[in-house]
């Protein structure tokens, strides 16, 4: 016999867990235009001899809107840090775990294994004009000896789904999809192979887009190149710099056309101290060739002149096509206490080119924006107290491998209700921007080698599973969601639902009723530690603006 429940999106089923155990989730609500998720978990008491394929299938108002695929386990080695975490991840053991979403087999089928749990996620897209009320939705299983069933109620509150709330970006890693796929730079097959995971990202609320104007001096080894991704076309002619941009005005056609907002200018400097030019290649009377690059001092007389020229140039061409202010700049990545000269002697000659265009880059210490270091400081989740109680507007935040103890984060290991926590801390502290370093990062430490992502989801065991990437190449070229990333849209979502209700009632009473839900204070090293607080959350945001919305139209 096969047994099945209706679970929420934020939980995690294991091949061993006991889906008995496990919370059913009866009702729920959602605003119009919401993706709404959730999860079917099965599991077979009957041993057969061969595969067994079970027929799914969707009933209800909603049945049409929603899509419904597997949920597949990854191998994990590197589950954790093993210097820094702690009691709250689901395991801290190597193993297979739930992660990646992957089409239906067979049609539209599941297949039960004998005394092993397993899941499907179903998104209901809903749609913007539909009615306000509830409905159900029925998931059915049917086989020639029997068939189960089990439902969801399904309210849909009147009111639309706002935009995404806030600038978000996940590092986009042109060089890995062509590296994954095999294919050359630029080429036709890999700017239709960008565009995929493109729109994959804006569809989790990744709306601020990393542009290599030159590759992205990132996470690579001193000495050491990625793949040339640079967009910008370099002349030198007689020693005289002159710049193509017709990949850049491709580029942001593309973003235009998945629905991507703001551009994210590639660091100026390479990371951790700014100490050197990024790679840049360029045809020099004639012969193509690199012409700056670690061998390259940051603030030498030839890489300012050409940056002298390159910024100047780059503005211009923006500005010609009114894309100029939505661009984000940066001067180098992590700045530590040993790089602050250096920093500022780099951000010193791009600066005053810039002014009125936001700077930005992840910094921890306040001490270093209390000198006017960074202009738009990035601190991290487990260092930004400082920032908040020093009042510092705009307030963005980012977390990374190093985030692991008490914050938010999205490691494989770590349970989906602390992904999510951090919609809840975001609204409480304002926070304009998020940053995080690996939408699609495929290679290992300083980008040495391509990795296989459906089995080295720690970098070939560097980094804690799940940081580096929060999609999975599929072999058609298109991105393949994880549950890490339809969670953490989930908390923009939430984030959003509770600045409209900002509308109806002032923040401080919804920040109250959001930590009388969940039974505590809010705070970025607090999270929730069930699914039920972050459902309880949003739940009772709802009922809010459902009763100011019916309230007001009075």
């Amino acid at each position: 016999m096969i047994s099945c429940k209706i679970i929420s999106s934020l939980e995690k089923v294991f091949h061993n867990t006991d889906i008995g155990a496990l919370e059913q989730l009866e009702r729920i609500s959602a605003l119009k235009g919401e993706r709404l998720s959730f999860q079917m978990a099965f599991v077979s008491d009957k041993a057969v001899n061969g595969q067994v394929r079970v027929p799914l299938k969707l009933e209800g108002a909603l049945a049409e809107y929603a899509t419904v695929r597997n949920i597949s386990s990854v191998s994990v080695l590197h589950p954790v840090n093993p210097t820094a975490y702690d009691e709250e991840y689901l395991s801290t053991e190597p193993g297979l775990y739930p992660d990646v979403l992957t089409p239906l087999h067979y049609g539209s089928c599941i297949i039960p294994r004998y005394k092993t749990a397993s899941a499907v996620f179903i998104d209901v897209e809903i749609p913007k004009d539909m009615p306000a009320g509830e409905s159900t939705i029925t998931v059915n299983l049917s086989l020639p000896t029997e068939s189960v069933s089990a439902s969801l109620t399904v309210e849909v509150i009147d009111a639309v789904m706002p935009d995404f709330p806030i600038y978000c970006t996940q590092w986009f890693h042109s060089d890995c999809l062509a590296s994954y796929y095999n294919v050359k730079v630029w080429s036709k097959r890999h700017w239709e192979i960008v565009e995929n995971f493109a729109r994959v990202a804006v569809k989790n609320g990744i709306n601020l887009l990393l542009t290599p104007v030159f590759t992205p001096p990132l996470d690579t080894a001193v000495g050491g190149e990625r793949p040339t991704v640079q967009l910008v076309g370099v002349t030198v002619t007689n020693g005289e710099y002159s710049f193509d941009f017709k990949l850049l005005d491709k580029w942001i056609r593309m973003c235009n056309r998945v629905g991507v907002k703001y551009l994210e200018i590639a660091h100026f400097f390479t990371q951790w101290g700014a100490h050197h030019a990024p790679k840049i290649m360029a045809t020099v009377d004639g012969e193509y060739k690199r012409i700056f690059g670690w061998d390259t001092e940051a603030t030498g007389e030839e890489y300012t002149r050409f940056l002298r020229t390159f910024v100047p140039a780059l503005l211009s061409h923006l500005k010609q096509r009114g894309d100029d202010k939505r661009c984000f700049f940066h001067v180098s990545d992590e700045p530590g206490a040993d790089h602050l000269d250096s920093y500022l002697a780099a951000k010193s000659i791009v600066a005053p080119m810039l002014e009125g265009y936001p700077i930005m880059d992840a910094l921890s210490k306040y001490e270093f924006y209390e000198r006017g270091i960074v202009d738009l400081p990035i601190p991290a989740n487990n260092h930004i107290k400082p920032f908040i109680e020093n009042d510092v507007k705009p307030l963005w935040t980012y977390y990374c491998c190093g985030q692991s103890v008490a914050v938010s984060n999205r490691f494989v290991a770590m349970p989906s209700w602390r992904n999510r926590s951090i919609g809840l801390q975001m609204y409480k502290y304002d926070i304009r921007g998020f940053l995080q370093w690996g939408y699609n990062f495929y290679y290992n430490f300083h980008s040495a080698d391509l990795i296989n992502p459906y089995c080295e989801q720690d970098g070939d065991e560097w980094i804690s599973a799940g940081d580096a990437f929060s999609v999975y190449p599929a072999c058609d070229g298109t991105a393949l969601e994880s549950m890490r990333i339809i969670v953490f849209a989930d908390a923009l979502r939430d984030l959003a639902v509770m600045r409209l209700l900002e509308n109806y009632m002032p923040k401080e009473k919804i920040v109250r009723a959001i930590e009388d839900a969940v039974g505590f204070e809010i705070s970025f090293d607090k999270c929730a530690t069930s699914a039920k607080q972050i459902l309880d959350a949003r739940e009772t945001v709802n009922s809010l603006l459902k009763q100011a919305i019916k309230e007001t139209s009075k």
